[in-house]
């Protein structure tokens, strides 16, 4: 049979080729590569799976045809025959019956660029638009010969294949097919810097079997791009693919069962009647964020990301997606719900609804949702991120006090007293009129009144971090007080907490830049230049020392966030500031990586 279609392929591609065709990839490598043909020269290829591997090898070409050429697909019939033909040649070469790729992608229609494959994707550009950086682009990008690498990618490119999927409106076998091959493809020609031609590569992404001795097919993420084979063979493997996605749709919800039983009393005790606040369904939240469009993104970090949303009553909220989503995530997320649905001021964030849920994209999923915030962070207004207007200094003013009457109320308003550990900029959210909201609370513990914490977990932000909180684990309520100094001194200047930007090494932390100027008499010169002639200079040269005493390097000569709320407000005149002490003296405090250090000499500062 072979070699009867053998000469009716051989006139075909001598017409593609008569009418100016050319494929524009090369499929040199298959005669190079070292991949295991016995399925191929076996008695019945069909049964060996002959048309899986050379599925695996053609995908090889189109991964390297989309890094050369940043498109998924050939631009048209006659491109995506001339490749078949071309790929039909480099395989007899290689001492495998070239009819075998006749029968096995007998469709070349499905290589032709198309908007309506997989949620438009067509161009390297499409991908990046519409999902931006996955989790592929980090878990495919080395090596893949350890199977848990391999496995890590493969993981990667299941769960961004759901969300193609879910992009999609109308949902078939093939889209699903499609969108899989996508990825892979991605993950081959685009993310890993070994590129698809490396036989590790292939065989991780591609699940392409090599004959190397000791080589590993790694768990295959098999480029089952089935749907150019014949008929049988696609509605065989794509009933393969129903019961795989089946079984795996049984997996996730049996571990997220797993997970709502394990935390049953969170989900019982934290959101109580009568506060307000409600447990959302994951498709409330998909649908208010128009499944968590990149459009809505409003902010991302460590924590995870936050999108705005607007429910079916016209209320727009911002939705935070906790990122970490491991035993020390459930903690993060148990506390923040538990602290901020219990306390209530017009200073700090209100708390609208929880949801958690399991999604095939990434798992296990928390979400807390909030009011939301016109006018962003603090951080964006400052620093003049966002093209936000300069603040003016009554707005710096009342940003201020509203952020230390939400603090106060941590400290003495609820008992136990709670800290909140990552006070800072972006953690100030301003309303509509610019009112401050204290936001946050992942990082929040409760304490016993007048007890000193000792703790090996140091959370928070550098530059915001009291010198005993980072050097000794000690944590006090004054260890809030400091971050609130360095964010008043931020306001008061406009500079960053920590910037290694300047000259002098010296001035990297803001606190210690203004300790140099108020220590000279110089406190005016603190506050941000073009704000200097918009108010009364001696109250604002107040805010500055009040920002100095609050971030002093010794914990017992800081005010009380009450004392200070006293001092701003005029009701008590500002204290003599002492100096910082000798024993200090070149301190050294590490930020960041071990490669970064900061040497503090506070002799100079006397």
């Amino acid at each position: 049979m072979y070699k009867l279609i053998w000469p009716v392929l051989l006139q075909l591609f001598i017409f593609v080729q008569a009418n100016g065709a050319s494929c524009p990839t090369d499929f040199n490598y298959v005669t190079q590569m070292k991949w295991d043909k016995s399925s191929c020269q076996s008695a019945d290829p069909v049964k060996d799976n002959c048309c899986q591997t050379l599925l695996s090898l053609f995908g090889v070409g189109l991964a390297q045809y989309l890094k050369d050429s940043s498109n998924f697909e050939f631009p048209d019939y006659s491109s995506a025959n001339a490749c078949v033909n071309s790929f039909q040649s480099q395989v007899a070469s290689a001492s495998v019956s070239p009819a075998l790729v006749s029968q096995c992608l007998n469709d070349t229609s499905l290589f032709v660029s198309s908007p309506n494959l997989c949620s438009g994707i067509q161009t390297k550009k499409n991908w990046l638009d519409l999902l931006g950086t996955t989790s592929i682009d980090t878990a495919c990008k080395g090596d893949l010969l350890k199977l848990s690498s391999c496995n890590l990618c493969k993981e990667s490119a299941q769960k961004v294949v759901s969300t193609l999927v879910g992009f999609s409106k109308n949902v078939t076998a093939q889209t699903s097919l499609k969108c899989f091959y996508f990825a892979v493809v991605y993950a081959s020609g685009l993310v890993n810097e070994y590129g698809p031609k490396n036989e590790t590569t292939a065989s991780c992404t591609f699940g392409l079997p090599l004959q190397v001795a000791g080589s590993s097919n790694h768990g295959r993420l098999v480029l089952i791009y089935t749907a150019v084979g014949s008929a049988g063979v696609f509605l065989g493997i794509c009933g393969g693919l129903a019961v795989y996605f089946l079984r795996e749709k049984r997996n996730r919800e049996a571990v997220h069962r797993r997970f709502i039983r394990r935390n049953r009393t969170l989900l019982k005790a934290t959101v109580r009647p009568n506060t307000g606040a409600i447990w959302f369904k994951i498709d409330e939240i998909k649908a208010a964020t128009d499944n968590f469009s990149r459009r809505n993104l409003i902010g991302q970090g460590g924590f995870g990301t936050v999108y705005k949303g607007t429910l079916p009553d016209g209320q727009i909220i911002a939705v935070k997606r906790i990122q970490n989503c491991s035993a020390e995530g459930d903690a993060d997320f148990a506390n923040e719900v538990e602290i901020i649905n219990n306390i209530k001021h017009r200073n700090l964030v209100v708390l609208r609804g929880c949801c958690v849920a399991s999604d095939d994209v990434v798992g296990h999923q928390r979400f807390l949702i909030y009011d939301f915030m016109p006018n962003g962070s603090l951080d964006d207004h400052v620093f003049g991120r966002d093209s936000k207007a300069p603040l003016t200094w009554p707005q710096r003013k009342n940003i201020v006090l509203g952020t230390a009457k939400g603090l106060a109320y941590l400290h003495y308003g609820v008992q136990p007293a709670i800290f909140h550990r990552d006070i800072k900029a972006t953690n100030i959210l301003l309303d509509a009129d610019l009112n401050a909201y204290v936001s946050d609370f992942g990082l929040a513990r409760l304490s016993v009144e007048g007890e000193s914490h000792l703790t090996t977990r140091v959370a928070g932000t550098h530059g915001y971090l009291a010198p005993e909180y980072a050097l000794y684990g000690q944590l006090t309520e004054k260890s809030d007080v400091y971050s609130f100094g360095v964010v008043l001194l931020e306001i008061m200047s406009g500079r960053r907490a920590l910037d290694t930007s300047v000259e002098n090494a010296s001035d990297y932390l803001v606190t210690d830049w203004a300790w140099n100027l108020v220590k000279a008499g110089k406190a005016i010169k603190v506050v941000d230049q073009e704000m200097r002639e918009s108010g009364p200079a001696s109250i604002m040269e107040r805010f500055v020392l009040v920002g100095i005493m609050c971030a002093h390097v010794m914990v017992a000569f800081r005010p009380t966030i009450v004392e200070v709320l006293k001092i701003l407000e005029g009701d008590i005149e500002i204290p003599e500031i002492l100096d910082r002490p000798l024993p200090l003296t070149h301190q050294s405090v590490e930020y960041g990586d071990s490669s970064f250090r900061i040497s503090v000499d506070y002799s100079a500062h006397q």
